[in-house]
């Protein structure tokens, strides 16, 4: 499970755009592709030939510009703005950013705020993972089910109780979406679970 970013790092200092992208690309669960900013008065001409998905900037670096006119004059409503701290700074100033990084966190830190940041991202690829396994018992059970077979008879075929067939029925109908006999048919023969000529035959 991969979620791919875009992100903008805009600090003047070179060590520390390095390291932030060395920290970056060793989070698992990300794919990231970075693009350095080194100057304010090149922030907006960046956010807007490469609309990121993240902007981690130095909030030193908003001279003459706030992040709410920044999204708006570069066309990204969406972009999710982390400030990227390494001294003292003003409280009110990070009140506009979705998230606030130090150079003293750790790369399981960093992990735990991205996770916050796309936590529907996150959940709705896993559920979609889940979604398209179905394990070789599953696959059995939709193969009888195709073939009209009760939940007592498929038990009999597959030597498991009646309670195990139903409780792997409600998994299929969970990681697939479909409710039916007719939906599970047309599942079965896309996937070639089953041919044609075996529908409704024991």
């Amino acid at each position: 499970m991969n979620i791919s970013l875009k992100i903008v790092v805009a600090e003047v200092s070179s060590i520390v755009r390095s390291g932030v992208e060395v920290q970056m690309k060793r989070l698992s669960g990300f794919r990231f592709q970075l693009v350095e900013v080194a100057r304010s008065e090149l922030v907006h001409e960046t956010i807007r030939t490469h609309k990121p998905d993240i902007l981690i900037i130095n909030p030193s670096m908003l001279v003459g510009f706030t992040l709410q006119q920044l999204k708006e004059e570069c066309a990204c409503p969406a972009m999710k703005c982390i400030a990227l701290l390494y001294n003292l700074v003003d409280r009110s100033i990070l009140m506009p950013f979705d998230e606030i990084m130090d150079i003293y966190q750790t790369n399981d830190e960093i992990k735990q705020k991205l996770d916050r940041l796309y936590a529907e991202e996150i959940h709705g690829i896993a559920e979609n993972d889940e979604q398209q396994i179905l394990s070789v018992r599953e696959k059995e059970i939709v193969v009888c089910v195709v073939k009209g077979m009760t939940n007592r008879a498929i038990a009999d075929r597959l030597f498991l109780s009646t309670h195990t067939v139903i409780t792997h029925r409600r998994n299929i109908a969970r990681k697939l979406q479909i409710h039916s006999a007719s939906g599970l048919t047309v599942y079965a023969i896309v996937n070639k679970l089953i041919e044609l000529k075996e529908i409704g035959k024991p």
